[in-house]
């Protein structure tokens, strides 16, 4: 027997005779009407189409529905002429406003979305991005009930593309699977640019859409889009949940594949399904327990013997290693220190190893600096290891080469290499150390000298001479840039090094993409910080959303992750695609720090045109104070235009409890 109590609604002057509103009470929405001296109290949706009552009006004594024009008795929710009517609710008016009697809300049903969602949760989603829309209040309502049940976290967003991007980022930070949630149509829709990031970087993330009601699926109902087509080359694996679907089971799919395909997987739930009454008995699938296997899969033996017997016979081996390392740093960094190999990275790597390491060579290619191309080129082996040759990174193609990696598609995608290894990356690195053991191979390997350096033919090369030698020239370089005239706005290269000294060293850094994101490449120098961007899609925007991925993770005890500052990095372009996300970092108070580099142009392209010997047109951009916009957001923002000002600035914003924004005037000439 269901209970009830009384809630005072109105004030005694809140509501004008004539007048109607809408009231809520818990779960229970009430139209609430003042007529002819009395106040009444009905249910706010219409009978017929749902219209909100409360939006409606009182005409010639009757209450109008909005929707279709129906009338009814604002006091007794009759339809004069009809045997339909409203269903109506006591109202009282006391002596400190109006009261109305509802009923307690009802014990929560579960429903198919809450067994999908159990089911999620079990498989270790603990964080979903999105927002809530009319055609998945039913999905939401399944998720709201797990954050209440303090198994996941949810973030509502202000465009759905930040919410892809940040569960994208998430799952590179972490390699787990985050979720992001939209309606129908076109919020299903504003995923697909973080989910094709997702996709192409190879990240785990689930998607949750909304769709229409099956019942008029197909026809062309409204916002009804054919998601499954529209989401067909970016998902791995994507289904539509059915009445007679294995819910739990789904859901199970969704996880066992985005976490093994490391790519996009994909649940369409119609808006009636989503309120579906679980059936009696059905519980959510377990987790991932019996459902994975141990991934750990070991190379073959003699293939790991041929790379030994290659690395051994090499005079100047280099380590090349791509963001597929990036759980495998440890045992890279034993194989460097026993071959005296430097290691360089890809641009998706950069960070992977501390530049401050001996070994560190840098970022090689487009964003890389003249130290990594010159150690590659000096090479006569290349060790590549979880890296995917994108053309931006450059890795030479005639340089004997052997290539480790899990994924079998990688192995010589481009071109052919000396030896591929398939195999885990970490089990890989094990095999071939006791392989260097069993042929006593490692420092003291020797061979003559590719380059012309003043060492005896057959001397084993002291790389780690000659890469320091290469850094003391390029760190003169920077200096020089440094002192550049900055009349016209700070150089890239004297933001970046107060940056390096500055940012936390265990700082989690995402980055945008165009000239700043090149010179972060270029003159950041990394300790123990990670790097995350938008590798292969390389999408304008991403800086700020998967900043807000990052700091979920900081927020996950026990972790790797935990506590750590998250400080993201764009230009004016980029920030401006989802500068509305800064209300959400508030909203939320996520402690991130975004450095904006403020040049008033989409400085890449201008580049890209002067060097095409194209004109320069259409890259100016018109923005306002992004300081003051921070501020009126409710964060901290501080604009920097003189060179001194930059360490104050950035030093105060790093110690700003929660969001905080440094712009910093640039000049898109000195990068």
């Amino acid at each position: 027997m269901s209970t009830k109590k009384w809630v005072r609604v109105l004030g005694h002057n809140d509501l004008p005779e004539g007048r109607v509103t809408s009231v809520t009470c818990g779960l229970q929405t009430l139209c609430l009407t003042h007529h002819a001296g009395k106040y009444g109290a009905l249910d706010n949706h219409c009978p017929h189409q749902g219209g909100p009552l409360g939006e409606g009006t009182i005409e010639n004594g009757l209450l109008r529905c909005p929707w279709h024009g129906w009338d009814y008795d604002p006091i007794s929710g009759k339809a004069p002429g009809f045997d339909d009517g409203v269903e109506t609710f006591e109202i009282e008016t006391r002596e400190d406003g109006i009261y109305v009697c509802v009923p307690e809300e009802p014990e929560h049903v579960r429903t198919v979305s809450d067994v999908m969602m159990e089911t999620l949760v079990a498989w270790g989603v603990e964080h979903v991005w999105g927002m809530v829309g009319h055609s998945n209040l039913g999905l939401a309502e399944a998720v709201r009930q797990q954050e209440r049940a303090g198994k996941l976290h949810y973030y509502g967003i202000r465009h759905e593309g930040a919410a892809s991007f940040a569960a994208s980022a998430y799952g590179k930070l972490t390699g787990r699977p985050a979720a992001c949630l939209a309606i129908a149509g076109p919020g299903a829709t504003n995923l697909l640019t973080g989910l094709w990031d997702a996709h192409v970087d190879r990240s785990p993330t689930i998607a949750l859409t909304g769709q229409v009601d099956t019942q008029v699926l197909g026809p062309g109902a409204f916002q009804e889009v054919d998601l499954n087509g529209a989401f067909g080359s970016v998902a791995a694996w994507s289904q539509t949940v059915l009445p007679g679907s294995r819910h739990a089971e789904l859901a199970t799919l969704a996880a066992k594949n985005a976490i093994l395909e490391r790519g996009v997987s994909h649940l369409i739930f119609p808006d009636e399904v989503q309120t579906i009454e679980a059936p009696a008995g059905e519980v959510p699938a377990s987790g991932p327990e019996g459902r994975l296997a141990d991934r750990r899969v070991r190379p073959a033996r003699a293939t790991i013997e041929k790379a030994a017997d290659r690395i051994a016979r090499a005079g100047r081996p280099v380590i090349v290693v791509g963001h597929g390392a990036r759980f495998h740093m440890e045992q890279v960094t034993c194989l460097a220190e026993r071959l005296g190999a430097p290691v360089l990275t890809t641009f998706k790597a950069k960070g992977q190893i501390s530049d401050a390491h001996p070994l560190a060579g840098g970022v090689l290619g487009r964003s890389g600096t003249p130290v990594a191309s010159w150690v590659m080129n000096e090479s006569d082996l290349l060790i590549v290891i979880g890296a995917s040759f994108s053309n931006h990174t450059g890795i030479a193609s005639k340089i004997d080469t052997i290539q480790i990696d899990f994924e079998p598609m990688a192995l010589g995608r481009f071109h052919a290499v000396s030896l591929p290894v398939l195999g885990e990356i970490g089990e890989s690195l094990t095999d071939l150390t006791t392989a260097l053991d069993a042929i006593g191979a490692g420092t003291g390997t020797k061979s003559g000298t590719k380059s012309g350096d003043a060492l005896q033919a057959g001397a084993a090369p002291d790389q780690k001479r000659d890469l320091a030698a290469r850094h003391a020239l390029w760190q003169t370089e920077k200096a020089r840039r440094r002192e550049d005239d900055q009349s016209n706005g700070l150089s890239s290269a004297h933001v970046f090094d107060v940056l390096s000294r500055l940012l936390p060293e265990d700082a989690i850094i995402p980055v945008d993409v165009g000239n700043n994101t090149y010179s972060f490449g270029r003159y950041f120098e990394c300790r123990h910080q990670a790097v995350l961007m938008s590798g292969y899609l390389g999408s304008i925007g991403f800086a700020l959303p998967a900043a807000m991925g990052a700091w979920a993770a900081t927020q996950e005890e026990g972790t790797p992750f935990e506590g750590r500052k998250v400080v993201s990095i764009s230009g004016d372009g980029g920030f401006g695609q989802y500068m509305g996300e800064l209300t959400t970092l508030v909203k939320y108070n996520m402690n991130i720090t975004h450095i904006l580099l403020n040049n008033s142009e989409l400085g890449k392209i201008s580049k890209e045109q002067r060097s095409g010997e194209w004109a320069v047109w259409e890259t100016n951009l018109v923005n306002p104070s992004f300081a003051k916009y921070a501020h009126l957001c409710g964060a901290m923002g501080i604009q920097v235009s003189e060179a001194g000002a930059l360490e104050k600035a950035v030093t105060a914003a790093l110690q700003h409890e929660g969001p905080s924004l440094v712009e910093i005037r640039t000049n898109a000439l000195l990068v």
